[in-house]
């Protein structure tokens, strides 16, 4: 009995044995299986923590290059900006001289017209065919190089448009304004004039005793005594307006 007993708990402790080694042979093949799968795992994370950082270099280098385009782009507006400020102040000199030349222009012509009437024995007559075919050659010359004028703007300054007196102005008007006291005022009148956006063409058409005729086009209808009122360098008052001519006084 003692003998056959131990033989079965022999056997039982065998059987216990091969069931522990089975089990842990299994356990050591789930063991390695997930051994390969952290092994996987991490390699993915290694080429995510990668792209990650090649993610983060490349969006470095578009926010460097995005700065930098702004950077010339404010560079650039302010080189506009300055330009602008250039081509203005050529323009306010261009008009200047333009109408420094024009008056010497017209006082020349006075001169020579004296000169002539004196030797003709009608210095009046003269000098209004000679005054006539100058102001056409300094309109001429203020018009060479300009686009085609609107057949609208042609119309009016024909004549062939009619205009509302004292509200709105378009194509060709001239405004007399004066006394004007010096220089300086004819041209800050002038720019004022050239200032306001319907108007394509500004000329000084006679300057004497103090008083000015100025010739100015417009593209398209325009509160002319409102927008000169906004923009005139001295108060005026106004003496008469018609389809095509404006007299203007200024305060004293």
């Amino acid at each position: 009995m003692t003998i056959a007993a131990t033989a079965a708990g022999l056997a039982d402790a065998e059987r216990l044995v091969n069931e522990r080694e089975l089990e842990l042979e299994a356990r050591q093949a789930e063991l390695a299986r997930n051994r390969r799968r952290i092994e996987e795992l991490e390699r993915i994370a290694t080429r995510l923590a990668e792209r990650v950082v090649e993610r983060d270099q490349e969006l470095r280098a578009v926010r460097a290059e995005i700065v930098a385009l702004r950077a010339q782009g404010d560079e650039g507006l302010r080189a506009l900006a300055a330009l602008a400020d250039d081509l203005e102040a050529v323009r306010r000199q261009a008009r200047a001289q333009a109408t420094r030349m024009r008056l010497r222009a017209l006082r020349d012509a006075a001169v020579l017209a004296e000169r002539m009437g004196r030797l003709a024995g009608d210095p009046d007559e003269v000098g209004e065919r000679l005054m006539s075919s100058l102001q056409e050659a300094i309109e001429r010359v203020g018009t060479a190089g300009e686009e085609e004028e609107d057949p609208r703007l042609a119309a009016a300054s024909n004549g062939h448009l009619e205009r509302e007196p004292g509200e709105l102005f378009e194509g060709l008007v001239e405004v007399e304004v004066g006394p004007l006291s010096d220089f300086s005022q004819l041209v800050g009148f002038e720019d004022a004039a050239a200032g306001i956006g319907a108007t394509s063409e500004v000329s000084v058409k006679r300057f004497a005793q103090g008083r000015a005729t100025l010739a100015m086009r417009f593209k398209h209808p325009v509160e002319l005594l409102g927008e000169l009122e906004e923009r005139a360098p001295f108060e005026f008052r106004v003496r008469d307006t018609r389809s095509d001519r404006v007299i203007l006084d200024v305060g004293e």
